[in-house]
């Protein structure tokens, strides 16, 4: 399997890997792609951007993580779609749900290995004797 990822999208969308005339053009979805799916939380910290045929799939995301091979498939997607997107509205109507049920696939694959509850419940304080301490939330008169 071809690990460049500007190789790999080239071979999706129909270019030849030793063609170059189209890298600007898709490299700028490639990019855009990942820009996506830094949003949904998926990849490096500091987000990810490619310049060249020099970077690899294991350089965004781990072979072994369970979302790899769903990036992989989600950014030829995308390049597709915005480099040559197919000529009927049947097509993109199609290609664009796919789409979308990757965006939520991979959020929700996300979400069940790194989900941080953003309202935690806060840790019940108790005094010398075990019994729970009340704390005042501050409110009004008293």
């Amino acid at each position: 399997m071809e690990q460049s990822i500007l190789n790999s999208v080239k071979k999706i969308v129909g270019v030849g890997a030793a063609d170059t005339a189209f890298d600007l053009d898709i490299l700028t979805f490639i990019n855009s792609a990942f820009s996506t799916l830094h949003q949904l939380g998926i990849g490096p910290l500091g987000g990810f951007f490619i310049e060249d045929s020099d970077a690899e799939w294991d350089d965004f995301i781990d072979p072994d993580d369970v979302n790899a091979s769903l990036v992989r498939t989600y950014v030829c997607m995308r390049a597709r779609m915005g480099f040559d997107p197919p000529t009927t509205s049947y097509l993109i109507g199609a290609l664009n749900e796919q789409i979308r049920e990757f965006e939520y696939r991979l959020s929700v694959n996300r979400e069940d290995t790194e989900w941080v509850d953003p309202n935690p419940v806060p840790e019940l304080t108790v005094d010398e004797f075990g019994d729970p301490v009340i704390v005042d939330g501050g409110g009004a008169g008293g």
